[in-house]
Order: C-alpha cells, then structure tokens, then sequence
C-alpha cells in the first residue's frame, strides 16, 4: 500500500519517528575493528571467510586479474564506461584548487598551499548490487586532486576475487592497489593497516550499514567522506505530467533498499492518486518488488502539499540525497532549494543521468546531512595549509596589537614571542584569584 499523506507535517512526523540503523551494530562493528587492529591479515582472512565464505588466496589482486576483467568486458559496455569517465572528468576538472598567495609591499605574504592527501582508499561494495560508477565517481576526483596513492578494497565472490565489472572498472582507471576484503573489517584495514594493506589517510564509498558505522567509528583516526544512509529522492512537482515518469522515478531510489526514501510531494490530489494506482499495480511485477514493497512500507510515499512554497519548506527540512524539481519553472523553483545535494530540473533530467552519464558526482550526503555538507569532489582530496610570511617592516606595526591581544587572553609567553624580535614591553603576569590549571 502506498501510503499519501495529506499534510507535510504528517510526513515529517513518520519521518522524525523512524529509529537508527546504526545502533544494533554498533557493538559488532567495535569488535571487528579491534580484531583487525589487534591481529591484522590473520583478522581479515577469518571475517572473509566467515561472512563471504571464502578465504581469498591473497589478499592483493594481481593486474592480471584486472586486465583479464577488461578482456571479458562487452565492448560497447566499455565505450559507454569510457565516454562515462570522460564526462566525470570534465566535470570535475572545474572543481580544481590551486595554492594562492598574496605579496604585499612591505615584503610580508600571506596566502595557502593547496597539497593532495597522501593516501586515501576508497571501499567497493560487492554484494548484491554491484557499483562500478560508484568506483568512477570515487578515484577519478582523487586522481585529479592528485593524491598519489590509491588503495581500493571490495568484497570477493565465490571464486574468492573481486565481481569482475569491479575489476574491469579498475583497470580502466589505472588502480594497482586492489584488495580483496569488504565489510567493517575492509574500514579497519585501511583505518589500521595490515602486513598487506597499509594504512591511508582518508576512507571514501558507499557501504551497508556495518561499513557506515565502521566509518562513523574510525572517524578521527582517518578522515571519511560521510556516513552514507539509505538512497532518497524527492520529486516536487506542480504540473500535469504524464504519471509514468513520477512512478519511474520513484522506484529507481525505491529498488537501492527497504530503507531507502522516494517521496513524491505533489499539489495535485488526482496525480498523487494516479501515481499511488500505478505503483501498487506495478511493483508486484518487478524484479526486485520485495525491497519496494520494503521502502514503501518504511518511509516511500506521497505528501500534498497547497503551492510550490510548502512543497519547498518541506524539501528544506528533509535536505533529500535527489531532488527532482518538475515545476513551471524549474531554475527559479531552484532559488527557494537551500538543502539538497543533487538537483535535477525539468522532466527530461531523471536522477539516473546524475547515477551514470552526466559528470557530476554520484556520492552525495543522505539523512538530512546535505544541510551542512556536499556531494563528494576534488575538494575532499585535498589539504589547505595557511602559509604566513611577515616582514620586519610588518611585525614592527602590528606587533603592539599582536601582543595587546595575547595579555587580554593571559598568555603572557605569546606577547613576549613577538616582543623578543620587536624590543615591545610586555606586562608581567598579574594573580588571578581562584585561578587554576587551564
């Protein structure tokens, strides 16, 4: 049953009632990491085994394995892989950042160093759904960040290797690191290091729920990208439109998983009852109909809403992963847009062009984060270094204020680093009453 409700506040009351995924694995997940971090390769070998029911001959694949994925690839499957990466990177090359310094005349300088990050890795998933765009929307904006070590982990198959398109994936993007190892215990190796599968500095990808909380736990020992959570979709849309286009729309989030969120919010009660009709006709013949029956169970459905401006605080409050705008006018619908992470205009952008083709990235923020944070980018592959250079020209100008503002915050030994170059008077620490230890 395809659940319409009548106002936005009944939706977001469903919404603000559904519990977290995060906390039944929370305690498993610790003891994955601490295994791996205590026991390393031996850890991985029997987290493989026991979850994927392999026990993969080596860890690291071996290019051969790559280049005879690609061998096996359907050449016009390859074309539209290359035209796909070609796009990618066109998209984000315009997203590049370069060190910036500015000269003054006295002689000082003042600007940042922009550095790629050391290491990252980037987590594959390989189950039952297999990503190789998500690989293309990972590694080519760390390649043009310039990060120079790539480390790629994913799950094994049955033969004990990574699923093949994975493998071809990789090879096409040039990657020599590829280990065969998924799961929490995948997070904790690259967190950690292992004899194999040295450390990194930053985790990205996708991942069930045992990886997301993996990354949410080592967070603060590595950088992550996000938490990543269920796929959603918002379609708002104030137009007659050939229902067809909603009800696809709708399942393409819908299929990902039984939590993921596709949400029409509509102004027109006759098209949330004909997009209603057709799901409820349709999902049933599906190949995947027992996760939408799931989704549309949990938190899939249709609001109604009076105007575009209700429909708009609405998107504003839930910040969707996808965000379909159908109006009259879709770019200025887009003025009212403050939190989503992808926006797609007009009924002949469906979100699988954003998925695959078009260039922009495909990892976005889900679960309300796109209120404060971005689709993935070459910005998340890099580090920004302030870089100071005073004169003495400079110092001798500003010195008096530099040293007024450290006495007013007490730290004495701060004024008297620049009075040691600049001859400044600097006041003597003065008893503070009930003062302790900072």
């Amino acid at each position: 049953m395809v659940r319409i409700y009548a106002t936005p506040e009944d939706y977001l009351q469903r919404l603000a009632a559904a519990s977290s995924a995060a906390a039944p694995v929370a305690q498993q997940v610790r003891e994955i990491l601490a295994r791996v971090r205590g026991e390393g390769d031996a850890a991985l070998k029997d987290f493989t085994q026991r979850f994927d029911g392999v026990t993969p001959e080596a860890l690291r694949v071996d290019r051969l394995h790559m280049d005879q994925a690609v061998a096996y690839l359907d050449p016009a499957v390859k074309d539209v892989w290359i035209q796909a990466i070609e796009n990618i990177e066109r998209f984000h090359q315009r997203q590049r950042e370069d060190s910036s310094l500015e000269f003054f005349a006295d002689g000082s300088v003042l600007g940042w160093k922009v550095t790629p990050i050391d290491r990252v890795g980037v987590y594959i998933p390989g189950g039952k759904a297999v990503y190789p765009s998500s690989l293309f929307m990972n590694v080519i904006p760390a390649h043009i960040a310039g990060v120079p070590q790539l480390a790629l982990v994913t799950p094994p198959g049955p033969d004990g290797l990574p699923h093949r398109d994975i493998l071809a994936a990789a090879a096409l993007l040039d990657l020599d690191e590829v280990y065969v190892v998924g799961g929490a215990q995948a997070i904790g190796a690259l967190a950690y290091g292992t004899e194999t599968i040295p450390a990194v500095c930053k985790i990205t990808g996708p991942g069930n729920q045992y990886v997301a909380e993996a990354k949410r736990q080592v967070s603060g020992d590595v950088g992550i990208d996000s938490i990543a959570g269920p796929s959603e979709i918002l379609i708002l849309c104030d137009q007659d439109l050939e229902p067809e286009y909603l009800v696809r729309d709708l399942l393409s989030q819908a299929e990902h998983d039984a939590e993921a969120r596709a949400v029409l919010i509509t102004t027109r009660p006759d098209q949330a009852q004909a997009v209603a009709g057709r799901l409820e006709a349709l999902i049933p013949e599906l190949p995947r109909r027992e996760i939408i029956e799931g989704s549309f169970a949990g938190l899939s459905g249709i609001v109604l809403v009076r105007d575009e401006a209700q429909g708009l605080e609405l998107v504003n409050a839930i910040a969707p992963e996808h965000l379909e705008l159908l109006t009259a006018d879709p770019f200025r619908t887009l003025n009212g847009v403050r939190n989503a992470g992808a926006i797609f205009l007009g009924p002949w952008t469906p979100e699988p062009v954003g998925d695959y083709f078009a260039g922009p990235n495909h990892t976005i923020p889900t679960g309300g984060r796109a209120r404060f944070s971005s689709p993935l980018g070459v910005q998340d592959f890099i580090k920004r270094s302030s870089v100071l250079s005073y004169s003495r020209a400079r110092l001798a100008r500003e010195g008096e204020a530099i040293r007024r503002f450290a006495e007013r915050e007490q730290l004495f030994a701060h004024a008297a680093a620049v009075q040691a170059r600049e001859g400044i008077a600097v006041a003597q620490p003065a008893p503070v009453a009930g003062r302790g230890k900072d």
